[in-house]
């Protein structure tokens, strides 16, 4: 079946300052086709078609025309939410089935979701705010505008409307002046921070019956966290001067981490989320990025990455050839390259155990399953583009099948994958068992 009139995502937000939310950050993973070498998997791809003859690996569900950078999301309850050439829509995944139809709304960088809402906020030219329109992720009825990039804090349903700090260099996610909590029904502010000069917000988990609180690391050396129902500041304390960006500090486990100068290299240093207290400061030695690996941290740099549990900075794995780590649902991918692009296998974050071979594949974003997680990559440059299933206790991805050349930008969902053609068009694919 095809519906005519909607939607893509081409996820440009992050790499033009606008950040998904204000949690442990993520690095965008967009690194292109891989190239061929692959015989070994399309000789066992063959063998196993041959052998076993049936339903297609992949059913067309259905398509969606679409404009190169319209803009698309999926949700948990198995919805496709697509802004196509100025209307958006929402259709089930199951069967394509139009389930609200919108009025015109302007391009978007990404649909974001809180609240209940969807969260747009319009494609501009220069430095002007485009501001935040609010719709119901129900019916698609538009709920309210209001001035401000709104987002959210993982673990949390506050809505937070702030300004990102912006340069000659780009974007990034520190924030400037004030920074107020939303109430979803209205759109109206029901409390303020103000941010004088600048600072760094992340989401800090709570304790017990506790719910998230919000980090803000001031660039005047100031650590503050905040109650999110009230606004009220919980407590404060003094960090080390450092260069305070989007990775810097992070926050795993409910510890904060920072990296800064010491005496006489670079350090890194940990914070009790409750009382700000430093819970103890070691060498950098050569690691440059703090990553989350799990209930672990990873530091990373030109000599490897090495896992440390974030209360103590005790060591509790070091793997030498390993530069990034990403998660995708649950699962955890290690990378050959600072940059995300040169996937090694999947792991496991608590060990440093590489359970499944990627070398070569691509891994999708969303989640097929609990347990595994999918990947894919072209059989040849041009050609069709190979579908497969990385599975803890499987050491290489097993192939699930191939979709047309062209394909490429896919998210999954349960039983679902969702790909961009090259012929402008959404097209929404059954798999497996779930089809």
């Amino acid at each position: 079946m095809t519906v005519q009139g909607t939607t893509v995502i081409i996820d440009l937000g992050l790499e033009r300052g606008e950040p998904d939310s204000y949690d442990s950050p993520q690095r965008s993973t967009f690194p292109g086709w891989f190239p061929a070498a692959v015989l070994a998997v399309l000789v066992m791809f063959t063998a196993g078609a041959a052998a076993a003859p049936g339903k297609p690996a992949f059913t067309e569900v259905f398509s969606l025309q679409v404009g190169p950078a319209d803009a698309y999301a999926l949700t948990d309850d198995g919805r496709l939410l697509a802004q196509t050439f100025g209307s958006l829509s929402a259709y089930d995944l199951r069967d394509g089935e139009t389930q609200w139809e919108a009025g015109p709304t302007a391009p978007a960088f990404r649909l974001r979701l809180g609240s209940g809402l969807i969260l747009m906020r319009p494609w501009t030219v220069g430095s002007r705010d485009p501001g935040t329109t609010a719709v119901s992720l129900d019916d698609g009825a538009s709920r309210w505008n209001r001035s401000g990039n709104v987002m959210t804090l993982a673990g949390s349903p506050t809505l937070l409307s702030v300004s990102p700090v912006r340069s000659f260099g780009g974007a990034n996610r520190r924030v400037q002046g004030p920074v107020d909590a939303i109430d979803p029904a209205t759109g109206r502010t029901l409390w303020t921070v103000n941010v004088p000069s600048s600072a760094v917000l992340a989401a800090l988990p709570g304790v017990g019956d506790e719910g998230t609180r919000m980090l803000l690391v001031h660039d005047d050396r100031t650590m503050a966290v905040h109650d999110l129902v009230t606004g009220e500041r919980l407590v404060t304390g003094s960090v080390p001067a450092a260069d305070y960006d989007p990775s810097n500090p992070v926050v795993v486990g409910g510890t904060i981490l920072l990296r800064h100068p010491g005496r006489p290299n670079m350090e890194f240093s940990a914070y009790d989320p409750q009382t700000l207290r430093n819970l103890w400061s070691a060498p950098a030695d050569g690691a440059y990025e703090i990553e989350v690996c799990g209930i672990l941290a990873c530091l990373t740099g030109p000599d490897g990455m090495r896992a440390i549990e974030p209360t103590t900075g005790d060591v509790v794995w070091a793997r030498p050839g390993w530069r990034g780590i990403q998660q995708f649902g649950t699962k955890f991918v290690a990378y050959g390259s600072a940059e995300n692009t040169r996937p090694l296998g999947l792991i496991d974050p608590d060990t440093g155990e590489l359970q499944v071979d990627l070398t070569g594949w691509r891994p999708i974003s969303g989640t097929a399953t609990e347990d595994e997680l999918l990947v894919t990559r072209a059989s040849e440059p041009g050609g069709r583009t190979m579908v497969a299933v990385a599975q803890p206790g499987e050491t290489q991805p097993r192939l699930l099948g191939t979709l047309p050349a062209g394909t490429g930008d896919c998210q999954a969902a349960t039983g679902r994958l969702v790909c961009r053609s090259m012929y402008g068009q959404l097209v929404v694919w059954a798999y497996g068992q779930k089809g």
